[in-house]
């Protein structure tokens, strides 16, 4: 008996806006790279690129639980002596909010170079307006 692999149609890719004003960080970034890889669909296949697109707005109105808005550490390394740098959910949300879910789903795709390409997929906005209209995404609610 031969293994059945889908064939991966890269036309059927579609689109989904998620609104991320009062999601939780970490469940919303296990629905987006769930919609990512693909593991919504029944033709899932775990080395294949068989997700979608996924916009994510208002990422600075994100909610992360707990003292972690300013106990939670984000480091940086330039790659020179005393180049690390550390920079507290509050400050990050201030400066960069996209990279709060990007950095999130990040670490819940593979790391390899499907990860990559999966990661390709995802754009992250500040405010509630996004460039994406002409491929007609469609809304979800993101989870609580």
């Amino acid at each position: 008996m031969k293994t059945h692999l889908p064939k991966v149609n890269l036309d059927e890719r579609k689109w989904h806006v998620i609104d991320a004003e009062g999601a939780v960080l970490g469940r919303l970034a296990v629905q987006v790279a769930d919609i990512l890889r693909g593991k919504n669909k029944p033709t899932y296949t775990a080395h294949l690129d068989a997700g979608d697109f996924v916009v994510v707005i208002n990422a600075e109105k994100v909610r992360v639980t707990g003292k972690k808005e300013t106990a939670k550490e984000y480091m940086t390394y330039s790659g020179w002596k005393g180049g690390e740098k550390y920079t507290t959910v509050e400050r990050l949300r201030a400066g960069k909010p996209e990279h709060l879910i990007t950095h999130a789903v990040k670490g819940m795709i593979p790391k390899n170079r499907l990860g990559r390409v999966l990661l390709t997929k995802l754009k992250v906005y500040k405010g509630p307006k996004h460039d994406h209209a002409a491929q007609k995404p469609t809304a979800l609610k993101a989870a609580n």
